[in-house]
């Protein structure tokens, strides 16, 4: 009798620079493709709901390709710990491959299920897939984890360079026996009552197929303007690959490695380094997370745990979620992020800060929605980059951030394409007025800073 293996997919939803599914075609045997919807086991984060519009569409995507290829993907649900080696038992797999998780609750789950199948006799094997460099390879010189960039890309770059991208599986031999698998539409990931993904329909096509057409495409026209317009709110100079990597559609190896090879001379190189630069700052998010993995709830700074938040404010929360503020760009990036599940990154800063400075709103108030709201919410960068408009989290400046909301639309929205866009209205005779005084606010935030720089 074969003895199959068991391909364990997470957020590594493709067939192409796959090191589990390469280790399972090694193995010669048949294969049964797993992906588990864990959202019961203690501590594991539930997923958003623009998430789980893109999570349906990236497993109906990779479900065709491996049946095209003679695979099955089987979809289960429920705790990881007791599923695996249930499916494991059912199938009588001889191996159990998967791509290493990095959050802490994550690192435990698997090592608790790696333990138990070893103990039965299983093979068991993880790999890295899907951060260019292990969070433990990169140390200062006094072997601790960087909580600086600058120094980490630093040390980044004398390492040796990223592996080159595995070749994408042509055959996957799929398993005769009998296995029982969920209905992808039995779990409800798309929303119907009320249907409010029209705007992710019109945006995105989730799937490996679309992710590596977009690398593609923005490699061939975007990646020599990228260090030039980057940052302008309407460009169209951003890659739009962050829910590509987050889901694993595309692999962080085979973005860098087609990058270098588009990376020509002059400006045009150096607006490819720019680009790998930010693939750095997200292995960046990864290793502060791995070794700080309460870092969506818990201020990475300690200190900041003293700032004095007021009495959370509901209506001026829910008039920020709903980009009604009175604040041209802050109001436009929200109405950008409901329709399309995206924010330019730039945006995402000033609306955060916005948030958090002029608002005096806790931060994590604002994680959680874009939580809820993005289709590339990612559990590093999300609370990653949050903290880091805050000021709690790792971050250098030796000074208390506070974007000006205007002066960011004067300087990388200056003929107001993106305004026009998304809140046209601030472009008439009678716009609307500010929900605060900006300078106000601003003066209110440093102070309640200067209570956490002195000790209170």
């Amino acid at each position: 009798m074969p003895s199959p293996s068991v391909v364990w997919f997470r957020d590594d939803l493709r067939l192409t620079d796959n090191p589990a599914l390469r280790a399972a075609l090694d193995r010669e045997e048949p294969i049964v493709a797993l992906y588990l919807l864990d959202e019961e086991s203690d501590g594991v984060r539930s997923i958003g709901g623009a998430a789980r519009w893109w999570l349906h569409g990236s497993l109906a995507s990779l479900g065709e390709r491996l049946e095209e290829r003679g695979g099955r993907l089987v979809l289960r649900r429920g705790r990881a710990a007791e599923v695996v080696p249930a499916v494991v038992e059912e199938v009588g797999a001889g191996a159990v491959f998967w791509n290493r998780r990095y959050g802490g609750v994550e690192r435990e789950i698997d090592a608790g299920i790696k333990e138990k199948l070893r103990g039965d006799g299983v093979t068991v094997a993880s790999f890295a897939a899907n951060l260019l460099y292990e969070p433990w390879t990169v140390r200062t010189q006094a072997d601790k984890p960087y909580g600086v960039y600058s120094p980490f890309a630093r040390a980044v770059q004398k390492l040796p360079a990223p592996r080159p991208p595995m070749p994408e599986a042509r055959k996957v031999p799929g398993f005769d026996g009998h296995v029982d698998g969920d209905d992808l539409a039995a779990w409800d990931l798309l929303p119907t009552k009320p249907d409010w993904a029209g705007g992710l329909r019109e945006t995105w096509e989730p799937g490996e197929p679309a992710g590596k057409a977009r690398l593609k495409e923005f490699l061939d026209d975007d990646l020599g303007d990228y260090s030039k317009y980057r940052d302008e709110f309407a460009g169209g100079a951003t890659s739009n690959l962050s829910p590509r990597l987050r889901w694993g559609e595309l692999s962080p190896y085979e973005v860098w490695h087609e990058t270098i090879a588009h990376r020509g001379s002059g400006e045009h190189a150096q607006s490819a380094s720019g680009f790998l630069s930010e693939l750095v700052w997200r292995e960046f998010a990864w290793h502060v997370t791995y070794h700080s993995p309460d870092i969506a709830t818990v201020n990475w700074r300690r200190n900041f745990d003293a700032f004095p938040w007021p009495r959370l404010n509901r209506a001026h929360l829910e008039t920020w979620q709903q980009g009604k503020t009175g604040v041209a760009v802050v109001d436009a990036g929200m109405r950008q992020l409901w329709h399309t599940g995206v924010m330019h990154n730039r945006v995402r800063m000033v609306t955060a800060s916005f948030l958090i400075k002029n608002l005096l709103i806790d931060w994590r108030h604002g994680e959680q929605w874009f939580w809820d709201c993005l289709v590339d919410a990612d559990a590093a960068s999300n609370p990653f980059n949050w903290q880091w408009v805050a000021g709690s989290g790792a971050d250098a400046a030796p000074y208390f951030r506070v974007f000006n909301p205007d002066t960011q639309r004067k300087k990388f929205d200056p003929h107001d394409a993106y305004v026009r866009e998304w809140a046209p209205e601030y472009l008439g005779e009678n716009p609307p007025e500010p929900m605060v005084d900006l300078g106000e606010t601003r003066k209110r935030a440093l102070d309640a800073y200067a209570e956490v720089r002195h000790g209170g």
